[in-house]
């Protein structure tokens, strides 16, 4: 019993910093500002660290004010945000603290808003058709422009600030600009037949591009109304990018003078293509693009594309929160960055040193982490979300997956980096919701899904680089409901399939029933065997978790304590403990032999689905409905030593207290005792103390510091409540209630002391009034006695 786990910590937290909105790089590429929920982070690009977030995240989601958007000035020095309450709020970019506020006035929510060159001056366009223009150095609103029609998809500052041009466009489609000085009209430039997506100016200040959903860049003269060049790309276009005047991609090379002007743009196919706009030429077209394509037409694939000239470097921003880093002259990926995971829904560790997890999220792409710097791979393969996950314990290069495209994918990792598919099983009619492999070979795995269908698939001999086919071996009708969890015994015999109809299964390798374990009142989320005994371990939607005998499928222990479905279940300290996760947010580690729960750790905010324990139970990783990966450290052998040392401690300072005691070193031994927190000793020292006088007692407590003093003051408030022990607090408060009120002595919640402390005094106040009332009354009986009994001698 001595290796059993105690305790584990939480030591690292991976949680969403990008929840969709907007998103900016700073001029030195080294972080990006994100929307998140109802702040900003700021991101670090290379550790992917948050040291600072921009404004004031609530407890409570009721309350919070919400960031609609925001913008970064040109010099990065300032944010400015727009919020829900219809506050326009300016920050300090570099520690995050509130510069300005004020009111938008805006008859609906701020859509966009933008900085002019010089950061003095803020724009802010409204779903009212409306654009202010706001002074913040002296807080006024200089103009209200009008003209446009509908919400705001682009408003934006010329980048020359001489020219004094400020450019919107709304549901029109028309861009318009104003003069930003006087806030008049001058130019509206009609050319997109659809919603206006971007607007980016020329080097030389007097041409601009934009682009739209009506699938058309447009390159105009500024002060012209009619197109220069209409541009025909051929898919929605939600964003794009002016290159430098010189820059280098594959196959082509543009230097300083050259003529063209060059944009990168994307949208729904999830491709960057740079364009020259003059030629009309498409000039690069990604190949390795990792984002994928939007479902619908017309849907949003890439979100943003951020160019950063100090790195010169592109990053995609996709539309389920990815962050992509691009080297522009080699258009390879430098670096991926995962804003917001969605529901995790499965981890396992991969690889023969565990150095990296795989994680499915609510997503078709599988995130390949390496464990050390938390660094991202997108894996491709799946056409819908991966619901499942399983490595195989004999080849941890390979694992396998499952999803709601009814396959069954088995990966490699072919080096530290690259991971492949190379085999796909496409039997299953439904959603394939888990899969589990063989414990002792790399020969089979079993999947099971919404069909009702187990199935059994024999891995190919020989596994090449392609993508194989997969054959299932065996398949059978298993449950009558959804099979939530399929599992595998450790000497690949049994196979134990769980339910939705509130029963778990044991089948033979070749799919014979062997028995079905009945006794849960709600569907089975988890089964797993024992690694040492021959039991079965099943988790249910009725919150509890059952121990089956599998010689004669009896019931012998059931675990409560989860106050919710119990989704996860795995066997530590080989087969001794049970670790469980559940919707209630917990994290729960059982000792099988006493029933007992160890441990109830609370780091998520919703249901854990997912739980990955490593090969030597050191560490565990938990995700969850609330986009968390957080990882666990066993403890248990630092925390024993630390109790054992403790104790230690504890036995000598016991002894050192005897020995003052018995030397009579009253005031070392009071010091002793309260650092000790000893109310008991302390009352005898004390004790011991007035036997000598009050006055001694005083000089004593002289000696002590204030921190000791705080302590006595608690003692004696706990022995006020006694009549025995109640002269020794008195004298204590009599003593040291000046120093409080000259305030030399500062307690703590002084009133919660007071409020504990005055109606025992009181009490023992009154009792000692009666006595002393008694005593004048027995001495006036005594002396009226003494006159009468002298007269009568």
């Amino acid at each position: 019993m001595a290796n059993l786990k105690e305790l584990y910590e939480k030591t690292a937290e991976l949680k969403a910093f990008y929840t969709g909105g907007h998103i900016q790089w700073t001029n030195d590429g080294e972080h990006f500002l994100c929307q998140c929920d109802d702040v900003i982070k700021v991101i670090d690009v290379n550790t992917l660290s948050n040291p600072l977030t921009i404004g004031d995240a609530a407890e409570d989601k009721d309350d919070s004010d919400v960031i609609y958007t925001f913008q970064m000035s040109k010099d990065n020095e300032t944010v400015v945000t727009a919020h829900k309450s219809g506050l326009i709020k300016l920050w300090d970019r570099r520690d995050g603290s509130q510069l300005k506020m004020w009111r938008s006035g805006h008859k609906g929510a701020i859509a966009k808003l933008a900085f002019d060159a010089n950061g003095t001056n803020v724009a802010s366009g409204s779903t009212d058709g409306n654009i202010k223009l706001w002074d913040i150095t002296h807080n006024t609103c200089t103009s209200s422009l009008r003209g446009a029609l509908g919400v705001f998809s682009l408003v934006k500052y010329h980048s020359d600030d001489s020219k004094q041009l400020i450019f919107g466009a709304a549901d029109d489609t028309k861009i318009r600009s104003w003069n930003s000085k006087n806030g008049k009209e001058t130019v509206v430039y009609s050319g997109h037949f659809s919603k206006v997506t971007s607007l980016e100016f020329t080097v030389d200040g007097e041409h601009m591009v934009s682009s739209g959903r009506d699938r058309v860049l447009i390159l105009w003269k500024l002060g012209e109304g009619k197109a220069l060049k209409v541009l025909p790309v051929y898919e929605c276009i939600e964003t794009l990018a002016l290159l430098p005047p010189s820059f280098k991609i594959p196959n082509f090379t543009k230097k300083v003078g050259t003529e063209g002007i060059y944009v990168a743009c994307a949208g729904e196919k999830g491709i960057v293509k740079v364009w020259n706009v003059q030629m009309s030429r498409l000039m690069f077209e990604q190949t390795n693009s990792l984002v994928s394509p939007a479902n619908e037409d017309g849907g949003l694939a890439v979100t943003h594309l951020l160019f950063n000239e100090a790195r010169n470097m592109f990053s995609v921003v996709t539309a389920d929160h990815n962050i992509i880093i691009h080297d522009l002259e080699s258009f390879s990926c430098i670096k991926q960055l995962i804003g917001f995971t969605d529901e995790v829904l499965d981890i396992i560790f991969v690889g023969k040193d565990e150095s990296h997890i795989v994680v499915a999220t609510n997503s078709k792409d599988l995130k390949y982490y390496e464990l050390g710097s938390m660094d991202c791979k997108l894996l491709k393969g799946h056409t819908d979300i991966v619901l499942a996950l399983s490595c195989f314990p004999t080849r941890p290069d390979l694992f396998v997956s499952s999803g709601k495209d009814n396959t069954v994918r088995v990966w490699s990792q072919i080096d530290y980096n690259e991971v492949k598919c190379i085999g796909v099983g496409t039997r299953h009619t439904a959603s394939v919701g888990s899969v589990f492999t063989s414990q002792t070979s790399a020969n089979f795995f079993t999947s099971v899904s919404q069909d009702s269908c187990l199935k059994v698939w024999t891995m190919p001999k020989e596994l090449d680089s392609g993508e194989t086919k997969l054959n299932s071996s065996h398949t059978e009708l298993a449950h009558n409901m959804d099979i939530n969890c399929v599992s595998v015994s450790p000497n690949d015999k049994i196979i134990a399939t769980g339910s939705q109809d509130k029963t778990a299964k044991l089948w033979s390798d070749d799919l014979s029933l062997l028995g079905v374990l009945k006794g849960h009142r709600r569907g089975i989320w988890c089964v797993r065997f024992s690694p040492v005994d021959q039991v079965v371990l099943t988790s249910s939607a009725d919150a509890t978790l059952k121990l089956w005998s599998i010689a004669d499928l009896s019931c012998l222990k059931t675990f409560e304590g989860h106050e919710s479905s119990v989704l996860k279940v795995d066997f530590l300290s080989k087969g001794q403990q049970i670790i469980s996760s559940g919707a209630d947010g917990l994290l729960k580690l059982w000792t099988i032999k006493t029933s007992e729960c160890k441990m109830s750790l609370d780091n998520h905010d919703g249901k854990v689905w997912s739980m990955a324990v490593s090969k030597n139970e050191s560490i565990i990783i938990t995700g969850g409905s609330d986009s968390k990966l957080v990882t666990l450290k066993d403890v248990s052998v630092e925390r024993r030593e630390k109790l054992a040392k403790e104790r230690e401690e504890l036995i000598l300072q016991e002894q050192e207290l005897m020995n003052l005691l018995h030397d009579k070193k009253l005031i070392k031994a009071l010091k002793l005792a309260l650092r000790m927190e000893r109310p008991l000793n302390v009352l005898k020292i004390i004790n011991e103390i007035l036997k000598s006088g009050h006055d001694k007692l005083a000089e004593t407590l002289k000696e002590i510091n204030n921190t000791q003093k705080e302590t006595l003051l608690r003692f004696a408030a706990e022995w006020n409540t006694n009549n025995k022990n109640a002269h020794a607090a008195q004298y204590v408060f009599y003593i040291l209630t000046p120093e409080i009120i000259s305030g030399s002595l500062k307690v703590s919640s002084l009133g919660s002391f007071i409020e504990g402390a005055l109606p025992y005094t009181e009490r023992h106040f009154e009792r000692l009034t009666n006595l002393l009332q008694d005593l004048n009354f027995i001495t006036y009986t005594v002396n009226c006695m003494q006159p009468h009994s002298v007269k009568n001698q």
